[in-house]
């Protein structure tokens, strides 16, 4: 059946079949996996493509695992070569300058045959908890990829359906929780002989001329919807500049994350040669993740509400020159990949000047992830517990931003409930709660950040990989920045310096009433102590003298914005006893 000849109906069914069979993979990694990284933070990412390494479905997790098992997947096979897999293999690939992101994000994937023949691959990336890194949790300092865990450049792990009892003794021995980083593995496999068996069924079902005549109609239309959207956006080039807090740097180092926009008719292009070079820290960014950065924004301005399939980004290309941030290279160290999420908002940056309306102001920018370790007092065995938070969303051209959601590299990624973590981990959380005046000024609001205070109960190990704590997020058409992200840690001990680096440079640590205030930190913590981790606020959008007094009383009323902050952001002023002072807010307007 050529593509000519086959109806609608049948390719919405195959379509449909492939997301399916996309969902029952996330819902067996999920209900399998061993960590509460993957199966309460979704932190995992699932494809399926083509023989011809298109993707043709997947399920939706972290945003920046997907467009990176694209690139992944076609690194993967030009190692291996086809010639090379056999039914049953299942293969697993970590090495970040192919794979896309950092080394403890494990790509693995299967060749999927039917009649002999290579039909397509499934694939199913997740974090793995600890993978041979000098360091428990995330490597922060790392000056080279090989302290940062064992690489696997696509080795079959399994071998026509049985493991490589060899290869799993080297992850085994490589890892300080082997048990756990088995039980994921073994997941993942399932995962994806799942899709391999509904993709052979598919096949079956409907032969391969039927299959692969609606593949190519929904590639061929999901590229066509895609440079529609393209030719509806303005023409023109924008560049943005944007800033990561990098590693024992002082403000006057950063690094430096530029991008140039340029749209021409149905082709999309994003360049981010103005960006620094690599850097001796454990900041640069795999091709992949830039690769994948470009996929994230172009798909939320060109086709936002269908699923992902290959054909959508074809008329987009990214740029990243040799010994560029952006374009990681061996043996530049890749471990902590957050400035690749602080760019995100640096593209959206450069398109807002060129599409204000289609585009809000800046969110939060960061994950905020405070991660713990150690020894798990009740079984005496080695734990790793981490939580990304929400940030502040910004606000747009006719609304105000969300609070408190994940940041948009996260998409589907979800917090770890309170009652697990206080489970897994020996801490209790004192406090969760929005950010109060966290929120950039506006005519629409950014979104709140969160305060979560961690209480430690025994001896633990902590680190924070917050990478945007020293530049302001930006605002459009007069909004100002939201409140910036930062970490608390209040201790009354003698020796608390010496168990904590702050891995940054001593100018940026500050006393405050509240404790210590810091960005990225590394360290031993002990009974009474509190990590109090604040994420930042969206920022805003239009004057923030335009807001309607009415709506700045009631941000007031349920706590969003203090009446200190009406009064001084927005030039209200709200009485004793919750009313609008309008006189004296008319004067306090006229004045600003």
């Amino acid at each position: 059946m050529s593509t000519q000849d086959i109806d609608a109906a049948t390719v919405e069914v195959v379509r449909n079949y492939l997301t399916s069979a996309a969902t029952e993979m996330q819902r067996t990694l999920i209900r399998t996996a061993y960590n509460t990284i993957i199966y309460e933070i979704l932190d995992f990412g699932i494809s399926i493509f083509d023989r011809d390494l298109n993707l043709i479905a997947d399920s939706p997790g972290l945003a920046l695992f997907l467009g990176a098992n694209d690139y992944g997947i076609e690194k993967a096979v030009e190692h291996v070569g086809e010639e090379n897999m056999n039914p049953g293999d299942v293969f697993i690939m970590n090495y970040p300058y192919w794979s896309g992101t950092h080394t403890l994000d494990v790509l693995l994937f299967a060749p999927v045959f039917h009649n002999d023949e290579l039909i397509g691959y499934t694939t199913c990336r997740a974090h793995w908890l600890d993978l041979g890194a000098k360091d428990s949790g995330y490597v922060l300092d790392s000056t080279d990829v090989h302290q940062e865990g064992v690489l696997f450049p696509g080795t079959k792990v399994y071998k026509e359906g049985e493991p490589d009892e060899e290869i799993m003794d080297i992850i085994r021995f490589n890892s300080r929780m082997p048990e756990k980083v088995e039980g994921d593995l073994n997941a993942q496999v399932a995962a994806v002989r799942t899709g391999e068996q509904r993709l052979q069924e598919l096949y079956e079902k409907y032969g391969d001329d039927t299959v692969e005549s609606a593949v190519d109609k929904i590639l061929d239309h999901g590229e066509q919807t895609a440079r529609e959207a393209v030719e509806g956006l303005p023409d023109g080039s924008w560049s943005a500049t944007g800033y990561a807090d990098g590693v024992g740097r002082n403000d006057d180092d950063l690094i430096k994350l530029s991008a140039e926009v340029t749209i021409d008719g149905d082709e999309f292009a994003v360049d981010f040669s103005g960006s620094s070079g690599e850097v001796d820290e454990p900041l640069n960014i795999p091709p992949g993740m830039s690769e994948t950065i470009c996929k994230l924004t172009f798909k939320t301005l060109t086709t936002p509400e269908g699923d992902s399939n290959g054909g959508q980004y074809e008329p987009l290309t990214m740029h990243a020159p040799e010994d560029n941030i952006f374009n990681a290279s061996y043996p530049a160290p890749t471990f902590t990949v957050w400035a690749g999420i602080v760019a995100i908002d640096v593209v959206y940056k450069a398109l807002a000047k060129g599409m204000p309306d289609r585009v809000p102001a800046s969110t939060g920018g960061d994950l905020a992830d405070i991660m713990l370790f150690g020894e798990n007092p009740d079984t005496g065995r080695p734990f790793v517990e981490a939580n990304n938070e929400g940030v502040g969303w910004g606000a747009g051209i006719d609304h105000d931003g969300e609070n408190a959601l994940m940041h948009i590299s996260e998409t589907m990624v979800r917090n770890i409930p309170i009652e697990v973590f206080e489970n897994k981990a020996p801490i209790r959380f004192d406090q969760l709660s929005l950010r109060e005046d966290s929120g950039g000024p506006g005519q629409h609001r950014g979104g709140l950040g969160i305060q979560r205070d961690f209480r430690v109960l025994e001896p633990v190990g902590a680190l924070s990989i917050v990478q945007k704590t020293r530049t302001e997020n930006w605002g459009l058409n007069g909004g100002e920045p939201g409140k910036k992200n930062v970490v608390v840690l209040d201790s009354n001990e003698d020796d608390f310096d010496d168990r904590v680096e702050t891995l940054v440079d001593n100018d940026h640590l500050y006393e405050g009433e509240d404790g210590k205030h810091v960005g990225m930190f590394r360290g031993n913590f002990v009974p009474d102590e509190v990590i109090s981790n604040r994420t930042a606020g969206g920022a805003g959008y239009g004057d923030p003298v335009d807001r309607d007094p009415v709506r700045v009383l009631e941000d007031f009323r349920d706590g969003y914005v203090s009446r200190e902050g009406a009064r001084e952001q927005y030039g209200v002023v709200i009485t004793e006893d919750g009313q609008i002072d309008e006189e004296a807010t008319a004067v306090l307007r006229t004045d600003q």
